[in-house]
């Protein structure tokens, strides 16, 4: 068994907290990885990790260790960098995660042309609406809209993306049409919402002639799925705060209108998420590059409806 499988195991480990994540994340067998830690562990007399049947905790030998492990794991990508032609030759898996929304429509079209490129690749695209967490998930990118909460990831803005209120014909030929954020506080109006584990209510931050206001807004209606709230405003159920790339072919056709046009929701960033030593790795760049390229043109088109929003 090679030294540097150890030590990359190790850091894994390490970074993930679990025998079981880390070997996931390295296409190991939990064995395996237990293995490589033990053989590690005898060739420095010491302990790494404190184990019980629930847990798993680095030793201060362990903690010791990681800081020149990680050194040492980055020194060999960067040499092999030196020699590899990274642009021609990327290889192995590449695990991404992404919105359902942003993953359907922008990122899955644009993984055939990435793998023709580069044939020795191949990408596990993970799609959720939840949030992810990439050390724990084994994930090399991640896609996402809004703010990331973890300041010690590298983040990649990718652009602003235009939000609009929207309702099906039907929806407004029965309950009106919502001029402001004001009329959607009133109980007047059914918002569909986005919700996750943890969260306690909704704030629709919308625009107003005095800045940007938060709205609490209520509702029946919740999903963790963004399409599913598309679905239900097309059914005529509510009134849904959307991303205009992922309802622009319901609008042009009529299917949606939009709603409180007084009040615009907050721009919503899309950005790429990853760690220093992913962005290293030449397949997540070259991927990551990728993407960007094609999308950033179409998230601000004015084919996407921003040219034809109300002012």
């Amino acid at each position: 068994m090679s030294y540097l499988d150890n030590i990359r195991t190790f850091v894994r480990v390490y970074e993930l907290g679990s025998m079981s994540a880390a070997g996931r994340d390295l296409r190991i067998s939990p064995a395996v990885t237990s293995s490589r830690i033990s053989q590690l562990e005898e060739h420095l007399s010491v302990r790494l990790f404190q184990r019980t049947t629930r847990s798993l905790t680095p030793t201060e030998q362990g903690r010791a260790f990681y800081g020149g492990a990680a050194s040492i794991l980055d020194a060999v990508e960067n040499a092999e960098a030196q020699v590899v032609n990274i642009t021609d030759n990327p290889k192995g898996s590449l695990y991404v995660a992404a919105p359902l929304g942003v993953g359907r429509r922008l990122i899955a079209p644009l993984v055939p042309g990435f793998l023709a490129e580069y044939p020795q690749v191949s990408v596990r695209l993970r799609l959720s609406d939840r949030k992810v967490d990439l050390t724990t998930e084994g994930l090399d990118l991640a896609f996402f809209l809004g703010q990331p909460e973890d300041s010690t990831l590298r983040i990649r803005k990718i652009a602003d993306v235009t939000r609009i209120l929207c309702a099906s014909p039907e929806y407004v030929a029965a309950r009106g049409m919502p001029q402001r954020g004001e009329d959607l506080v009133k109980g007047a109006h059914e918002c569909l919402n986005l919700r996750f584990p943890g969260a306690t209510e909704f704030r629709w931050r919308l625009g107003t002639p005095d800045g940007v206001k938060p709205f609490r807004v209520t509702g029946r209606f919740e999903s963790d799925d963004g399409d599913v709230l598309t679905d239900w405003a097309l059914s005529g159920n509510g009134i849904a705060m959307k991303p205009v790339f992922e309802v622009a072919e319901h609008v042009n056709a009529g299917r949606l209108v939009v709603v409180a046009p007084a009040s615009p929701p907050e721009p919503i960033q899309m950005a790429c998420l990853f760690t220093h030593r992913r962005r290293q790795d030449p397949k997540t760049r070259l991927f990551m590059e990728y993407v960007i390229e094609r999308i950033t043109d179409n998230v601000r088109s004015s084919l996407l409806l921003d040219a034809q929003l109300p002012r």
